[in-house]
């Protein structure tokens, strides 16, 4: 795959945000009455797209899927609210963080519900990897989650070092 190395005006980390909204629906749900993983991880996948869509300004690709981080049940009935935002960029990609917050029906009770990491690749008009945007993170907690991002890249490549090296 080539790469383009072409320069890319930064865009603000704010510009990237998303909040989307869903129900939690008895289809969502598994025979404990808690929502399935697995339909969390689409709705996140939808709002990371969004995030790193608005960034790049161009059709993006899930690389991969860091961390999923599921800390409470989601429960029929709640409604379910995911903010999503672009932490980080290197050439061709972005990691997107994703918060899932739990929302009672009455709308008197949120609650950090999970917490999702993944990475984007932007593509160009011929389905290859392209250049995004420079990141401009404007407030400290944009530069802490920047910073983090780069920890956890340097992690997911000592990762996938370690599983190559393997296979030889």
């Amino acid at each position: 795959m080539s790469e383009a190395k072409i320069p890319v005006e930064g865009k603000v980390a704010s510009k990237s945000h998303v909040e989307m909204t869903e129900m939690v629906l008895p289809q969502d749900t598994n025979y404990h009455g808690t929502v399935f993983g697995g339909r969390v991880l689409q709705w996140v996948d939808i709002a990371g797209a969004i995030a790193s869509q608005r960034h790049a300004r161009r059709k993006v690709v899930t690389a991969s899927i860091d961390d999923m981080h599921f800390m409470i049940p989601i429960c029929l009935g709640d409604t379910v609210i995911l903010k999503a935002a672009v932490n980080y960029v290197h050439r061709t990609s972005m990691e997107v963080g994703v918060r899932i917050e739990r929302e009672s029906p009455t709308g008197d009770e949120r609650q950090h519900a999970a917490t999702a990491y993944l990475t984007y690749v932007a593509l160009d008009d011929d389905g290859q990897p392209t250049s995004v945007p420079e990141l401009i993170a404007e407030t400290q907690e944009e530069r802490r989650r920047m910073q983090n991002a780069v920890t956890r890249r340097e992690f997911r490549l000592a990762r996938k070092r370690a599983l190559v090296s393997r296979r030889s």
